[in-house]
């Protein structure tokens, strides 16, 4: 029984995968909400951190929520992390931190669709993104996504040797996560101890992502969206949260325990994820037992 279950997990974590590079295939406009002012939910996570939450179905059926962080540094300059599309009140809301958008960071090489729609409204800002992503982008037929200079790109091999400037070092702590699947730049906004990621870390269901829409369609439906919800939970043990990052996405493994435990060393107690809900007050908790096995616990 145990050999069966293992190959029913392991099975289902193939095909996962085989969505996901596929869904890095699809076109912008299948992924996005044709109606994104109607849906967002604008929220004050802290009083210089601003989340920009959408309902997002990856696969078109697992409801895992979509997520853009805006952030104003001590300088007073605003950094937009892995930002979502760029409406009215999300324009609103820039005017009323600052206006000053000096930096657009895409959190991996997923999460980078809506670079192009911020670069154009804040020209000044500095593009900032994962190895890998500038050439992927050049190789998109997709009116959203432009030709855009990165001003700064992470490497594995220079990785700890980038910087991206003087006043957002001062805010920041950051690790280029080279290790994991989707190449994820994981940051740590020091003055308010707030951990901001991608895909490093789900924390499904999302609910805020999908509380705008109908009832009917926030609940969990179909094989794709209740498994994926229970891959994805951090809630109990976390064990297949647990097995997820350590079979699957931990691509070059030891890289990858390196970079946890070096974020596991900052000092946090709320994280933002793009995907599923913020978690808020015992961040630095939930991340130890999640990645456990990848800080020392598994022998």
């Amino acid at each position: 029984m145990f050999r069966i279950a293992n190959l029913r997990f392991f099975t289902t974590q193939t095909n996962l995968v085989h969505f996901q590079r596929s869904l890095s295939r699809t076109m912008s406009s299948e992924l996005i909400p044709s109606n994104p002012s109607d849906v967002m939910v604008t929220r004050n996570v802290t009083p210089n951190i601003v989340t920009f939450s959408v309902p997002f179905a990856r696969f078109g059926k697992a409801k895992i929520g979509g997520r853009g962080t805006l952030v104003k540094l001590t300088s007073g300059s605003l950094a937009a992390f892995s930002p979502v599309a760029l409406t009215d009140a999300t324009k609103t809301k820039v005017t009323e931190m600052g206006g000053k958008v000096s930096y657009l960071v895409a959190l991996d090489i997923e999460h980078h669709i809506f670079l192009s729609e911020w670069a154009k409204e804040y020209p000044d800002a500095k593009i900032i993104g994962p190895h890998g992503l500038p050439e992927k982008r050049a190789q998109q037929h997709d009116s959203k996504i432009g030709r855009e200079e990165f001003a700064v790109v992470f490497t594995p091999e220079q990785k700890h040797e980038t910087k991206i400037s003087d006043e957002f070092d001062a805010d920041f702590d950051y690790e280029y996560v080279d290790g994991h699947a989707n190449r994820e730049l994981v940051f740590c906004y020091k003055p308010e101890k707030v951990l901001i990621q991608a895909d490093l870390l789900f924390n499904l269901p999302a609910t805020e992502q999908y509380s705008k829409l109908p009832e009917s369609e926030r609940q969990a439906s179909g094989v794709v969206d209740k498994l994926f919800a229970k891959l994805q939970s951090t809630e109990g043990e976390a064990k297949w949260i647990k097995r997820f990052n350590w079979y699957i996405l931990a691509k070059d493994r030891p890289s990858y325990n390196d970079s946890l435990k070096v974020i596991g060393g900052w000092d946090f107690d709320t994280l933002i994820p793009c995907h599923g809900d913020v978690i808020e007050g015992n961040a630095k908790e939930v991340f130890d037992k999640v990645f456990d096995w990848h800080l020392g616990g598994r022998k």
